[in-house]
């Protein structure tokens, strides 16, 4: 085996997958970090040792006889089974990656180990955060981002984007060499909290809070969404926790399907209770049916 950065290191986590991902896990990571660590796309101090190591570890583990021998003998299985000598990735392999990557015309594109003969070095990518409010995730809207040159650009936000998404904005990185694009800005997005809803998907939470007369006579309550407001008739009868649904009243991704809209009923028993209150309450209780009569294991302690 070649002597390498990865002869030290674990080949999964080289790759940073478990040791039962699947083969289409450990080629989707290898595209990654190919991308990330290629010395003619990476300004990184270390890229072309990082690449190589990513090779190697690839070359292992997306053959099946090999990566059985290494999950057995580890790095001994280079001895073992025979397969050192370094990578030996297709390298048809690599042109599906770096279609798209490298810019220009003519010349015979990209071949590893090798420079590309596709025109002048396209610009670098950028990355940076945006943050916006829980609303404008929902219902989309214009941001505005300001640049690292000091400009501001605004930033079309489509209607349904999630927390930790991405939005590229094409030729808005760094420069490319003369007569070569731009790289892109990857903007990366942080989803603000509502003081109220909760997002999980398409569907908005709220927790709605009614005292022990209203869970037990049902109520109606008014209640504000991101556009417009509802009525919500809460039943007779409603425990504490239950969820009640509202559909297509959630939150409308880019591609047109929508969410609904669930209430969580939170039964709010007073902190203070006035003398009378207390009587009542005393008396109701003794003639209110034990909720823990058909609870297993849970039974009530007498009242004094």
């Amino acid at each position: 085996m070649s002597c390498s950065m990865a002869a030290n290191r674990d080949y999964y986590d080289v790759l940073g997958v478990t040791r039962t991902a699947t083969a289409e896990e450990i080629r989707s990571a290898w595209r990654g970090l190919v991308r990330q660590f290629h010395p003619d796309v990476s300004d990184e101090p270390d890229a072309e040792a990082r690449f190589n190591e990513v090779q190697e570890a690839y070359d292992v583990l997306s053959d099946e006889k090999k990566r059985a021998e290494y999950d057995q003998y580890g790095h001994a299985g280079a001895a073992h089974g025979g397969w050192g000598g370094g990578p030996s990735v297709d390298s048809g392999q690599f042109q599906d990656i770096f279609d798209g990557i490298f810019s220009g015309g003519g010349g015979g594109g990209f071949r590893p180990g090798g420079s590309t003969s596709r025109g002048p070095r396209r610009g670098t990518d950028l990355r940076m955060e945006l943050s916006i409010t829980f609303r404008t995730a929902a219902l989309g809207g214009g941001e505005q981002v300001k640049l690292k040159d000091g400009t501001s650009i605004e930033v079309k936000v489509p209607r349904g984007i999630e927390d930790e998404d991405t939005l590229r904005l094409k030729g808005r990185g760094g420069p490319g060499a003369p007569g070569a694009d731009a790289g892109d800005l990857l903007l990366t997005i942080r989803v603000g909290r509502h003081p109220a809803l909760r997002r999980v998907g398409r569907d908005l939470f709220m927790d709605v809070p009614i005292s022990i007369a209203e869970a037990a006579l049902g109520t109606t309550v008014h209640i504000a969404l991101l556009e417009g407001s509802i009525d919500l008739k809460i039943p007779a009868g409603t425990s504490s926790g239950q969820k009640l649904r509202v559909t297509g009243r959630g939150i409308e991704d880019a591609s047109g399907k929508q969410g609904d809209f669930y209430s969580v009923v939170q039964i709010m028993a007073p902190s203070e209770l006035s003398d009378r209150m207390q009587s009542l309450l005393n008396d109701l209780a003794d003639e209110l049916p034990d909720p823990r009569d058909d609870a297993p294991g849970v039974g009530s302690v007498p009242r004094p």
